[in-house]
């Protein structure tokens, strides 16, 4: 059977390239066998597969690709064109292939079995410091490498992190590129995008963003790791915003009980509001927390709820592939927060 195989095109300007891979257009099911549901977002979902011809598994990321009658085709091609861009990055979830339905592009992605470091972020039993420190290691290497590329992912959280296995704990891989900005294309970048608890101060009050606007957010994540909650998750999206413009971080003894005082340098350093002020990914990795080799290899005792945390996990979790967190179409918006929120899209 001939291979029928379709060009998307370029990116929106000012962001990534035309994009190299073919998209296929024989029937997908003719080639894999769909055995499950991994995530499902407003426009997306995300299935385990197999390969009929050779038994390898892998996630293929079903994007609509038309989205409240809107024709979203930039926005997959810019996806993929991140992809495309960090294929020489270890620390980012390979793409595969591609293919097109009467309704979907698909991309089959590297399966990533040790599902996200979210589910870790809020179990009653965290993972040893020796485990959060190489998880964080391995994301800052991925990070680092981004950056030297100028490229920003402006999305990083627990639920676009994920495991290579569970047991034992595996390797990371950065996922969830739909976010992604090259930096110095077109003078300063300003863009109100992604997600409320994770977003840098520089977001919300549209400012330049910059590859320190990443490090925040790993900031965020290390924060949740150690603690089991969110430093900035308030009862609405106002309260949210709130806690991040005055970087209203919980540092109380009870809070790091269990946490050695390095944990608290590291996320300090980062959590502060001034860009300029935070450590590269590089500085990061040079920092002593996490290569501190005499961290406690047992595991630490099950974390005690506190008053902060009740009710924050309560609701569902956002959709893993919901890209509307800031604004309908993040490309070349440019509006203020107010509008973004009346839109619903906050």
């Amino acid at each position: 059977m001939m291979m029928s195989r379709r060009r998307l095109g370029s990116c929106p300007p000012g962001l990534f390239g035309e994009i190299q891979t073919s998209i296929r257009t024989e029937p997908l099911d003719s080639l894999y066998e769909m055995t499950s549901e991994l995530g499902r977002g407003k426009f997306a979902v995300v299935k385990k597969c197999v390969e009929k011809a050779t038994g390898k598994e892998f996630a293929a990321k079903f994007l609509r690709k038309r989205r409240r009658g809107r024709d979203c085709r930039a926005e997959i091609v810019h996806e993929m064109a991140v992809l495309e861009a960090a294929r020489n990055n270890p620390r980012v979830v390979n793409m595969h292939a591609a293919f097109e339905t009467d309704h979907d592009i698909v991309l089959l992605l590297e399966y990533a079995a040790g599902g996200e470091i979210f589910d870790h972020c809020i179990s009653d039993e965290p993972l040893p410091e020796r485990q959060i420190t190489r998880l964080l290691r391995q994301m800052l290497e991925g990070v680092h490498l981004l950056h030297q590329s100028s490229v920003v992912h402006l999305d990083l959280k627990p639920q676009n992190i994920l495991l290579t296995s569970l047991s034992p704990l595996g390797d990371i891989k950065l996922v969830d590129f739909g976010l992604a900005r090259r930096l110095g294309t077109a003078g300063e970048l300003r863009e109100i995008l992604g997600t409320p608890e994770y977003v840098a101060p520089e977001i919300l009050n549209y400012e330049p963003i910059t590859t320190a606007t990443d490090l925040w957010s790993v900031g965020v994540i290390a924060y949740m790791l150690v603690v089991g909650e969110s430093p900035f998750l308030g009862e609405d999206k106002q309260e949210t915003f709130l806690n991040v413009s005055q970087v209203n971080v919980d540092y109380c003894r009870e809070a790091f009980a269990q946490v050695s005082e390095l944990a608290v340098d590291f996320i300090r350093k980062l959590l502060v509001k001034a860009p300029e002020d935070r450590p590269s990914a590089a500085e990061c990795l040079a920092h002593p927390w996490l290569w501190n080799l005499g961290l406690e290899t047992d595991c630490p005792m099950p974390r005690t709820p506190r008053e902060r945390s009740v009710g924050k996990w309560a609701v569902p979790p956002e959709d893993r592939e919901d890209k509307e967190n800031f604004l309908d179409s993040p490309y070349g918006k440019r509006v203020r927060l107010e509008e973004a929120v009346s839109e619903g899209g906050l």
